[in-house]
């Protein structure tokens, strides 16, 4: 069991230290960070007021589905101006 686990570590090592392991990394951390970034910021969300495990699933979708409608309506908005 250790010498297959060592064996997928080394691989996994392998796969982070390409240059498609170094791209990929690098894509996901500006792609998360823009969503984080404006929900922190923007809207002044600092921490999360539920407490347990389904509560805070629960209001992570809610600002999430939050954060999607404020987009929609900017869209739809500008949009309307355009035309």
């Amino acid at each position: 069991m250790n010498e297959e686990l060592t064996k997928f570590h080394k691989e996994v090592l392998c796969n982070l230290n390409s240059i498609h392991g170094a791209l990929l990394r690098m894509n996901r951390s500006i792609q998360s960070e823009g969503a984080n970034g404006i929900i922190k910021w923007n809207r002044s969300y600092t921490r999360a007021r539920r407490r347990g495990s389904k509560a805070l699933n629960l209001e992570i979708a809610m600002i999430c589905c939050g954060f999607n409608l404020h987009k929609f309506h900017l869209k739809k908005s500008a949009i309307k101006k355009a035309a």
